[in-house]
């Protein structure tokens, strides 16, 4: 039930050094507008396991800009944990960070740190997304330009515009993971209002392809609800896995970039 492991350990200043000062010369970041989310932001969330209230997982934004590399960022963590009622059964442990660069909306370090019952990993890369090619703690390897993480595909996600997607469109995302990189996709299926720990929530809903692997048996296997508004706040998630099934719901949020138009009064 290891469905945490998405999302980091900071290590060496060195190797940052080293690595950021190879960039390719003539390399110009690209220009996102992002306009869902800014630093502050905290969402809080709940996983169900089955009929079980199992888990949390906090995801916050610094107050303030990271430099790495010269370039300022959105240093942004994510921490998974079992329940004090369900470590018993299996006990989780995550730790995730990414540091996203605020011009092109693509990282430009990662971080982990997880355990999950006897399972224990960790993982640093620096990009370089000029020369498309990542530094890792483990392993050097090429990757696409602009490849992200999970941590980071997430918040990338939410600066798209669905305004014009049509039932069935695709967006492709290439994802580092674990030192492989997945050129992967994920489905828009609409807009839905579905009752929340919010309240009702007008939502888009969507599909990420998933990697088939110890955790998830198939690649269709998740849905994601966003809310229909500027923010693009993931409200809830619900995926089966190899031992059941698991809901994520948020519960809590501040900071947030704009109103949350979405909720139906």
């Amino acid at each position: 039930m290891n469905a945490f492991r998405y999302s980091i350990f900071l290590l060496l200043a060195l190797v940052q050094f080293s690595f950021t000062n190879k960039s390719a010369e003539n390399f110009q970041f690209r220009d996102i507008s992002n306009n869902a989310f800014t630093y502050g932001e905290n969402l809080k969330y709940r996983v169900h396991f089955g009929w079980i209230n199992a888990a949390t997982i906090d995801i916050k934004v610094d107050d303030n800009p990271v430099v790495v590399g010269e370039r300022p960022t959105y240093h942004i963590t994510a921490d998974g944990r079992t329940n004090s009622s369900f470590d018993w059964m299996y006990r989780v442990r995550d730790h995730f960070e990414t540091y996203l660069d605020t011009q092109s909306v693509a990282p430009l370090k990662y971080r982990k740190s997880v355990r999950e019952n006897k399972y224990k990993d960790k993982d640093l890369v620096y990009y370089d997304h000029g020369k498309q090619f990542l530094k890792g703690h483990k392993k050097d390897m090429d990757a696409p330009e602009y490849v992200q993480d999970l941590v980071s595909g997430m918040f990338y996600a939410r600066t798209l515009d669905f305004k014009k997607a049509t039932v069935g469109q695709t967006f492709p995302i290439d994802i580092y993971l674990d030192q492989k990189v997945y050129n992967l996709k994920f489905k828009y299926l609409g807009r839905e209002t579905i009752k929340t720990d919010m309240g009702k929530v007008r939502c888009i809903k969507m599909r990420p392809q998933l990697v088939v692997d110890r955790v998830f048996k198939d690649e269709d296997d998740m849905t994601v609800w966003v809310t229909d508004d500027a923010n693009r706040i993931p409200i809830r998630v619900q995926t089966d896995i190899w031992v059941g099934s698991l809901k994520i719901d948020l519960t809590s949020y501040s900071g947030l970039a704009n109103s949350f138009k979405s909720k139906v009064k």
